[in-house]
C-alpha cells in the first residue's frame, strides 16, 4: 500500500473548489501607511512620549537634532537604540553629521528632538528600488 501522491490528494478534490474561487473577490489586506515625521518637533513631556519619539527617530532615515539637558546639540543619524526599564538604562547611538565618531546618549539626557534632515527614502517604493537595481545589473 502506498500513500497518495500530491496530485492525487489535491487534484480531483480541489478542482471543483478552484473553479469557484474568484481572485477579484478575495479579501486583500491594506498596505502599510507610513507616517511622515520630516520636520516634526515632538513634545517630550512624559517618558512614554520620549520613548515613542525615539522609536520614530530610530525608524527615520534622515538626520535628527538631539538637544541634551546640558544645552548641547547634536545633529545626526540614529542608527541604534537600546530600550531599558528606565530612561537611564536606555540609550540611542548616532552618527553626527559633522563627524565619523559614534555618539551614545542616554534617554535621560535628552531634552528635545527635531526631525531635521530630509528622509532620503521618503516616497520611494520597493518597486522603484527594484527597477533601479535591475537597470544596474548586467548579465
Amino acid at each position: 500500500m502506498s500513500a497518495p501522491t500530491h496530485a492525487e490528494r489535491h487534484g480531483a478534490a480541489n478542482a471543483a473548489l478552484d473553479q469557484k474561487i474568484d481572485p477579484e473577490t478575495l479579501e486583500v489586506a491594506p498596505g502599510t501607511v507610513h507616517e511622515s515625521v520630516e520636520g516634526w518637533v515632538p513634545d517630550l513631556a512624559s517618558e512614554s512620549e520620549l520613548r515613542d519619539a525615539l522609536e520614530k527617530a530610530f525608524d527615520y532615515r534622515g538626520d535628527v537634532a538631539v538637544t541634551k539637558k546640558d544645552g548641547s546639540k547634536i545633529d545626526g543619524y540614529i542608527f541604534d537604540r537600546v530600550t531599558g526599564t528606565t530612561l537611564e538604562s536606555s540609550f540611542v547611538r548616532l552618527l553626527p553629521r559633522d563627524s565619523n565618531q559614534r555618539v551614545k546618549i542616554s534617554y535621560a539626557e535628552i531634552a528635545a528632538l527635531a526631525f531635521s534632515g530630509r528622509d532620503p527614502a521618503a516616497g520611494k517604493s520597493w518597486e522603484a528600488w527594484v527597477r533601479k537595481s535591475s537597470l544596474q545589473i548586467s548579465p
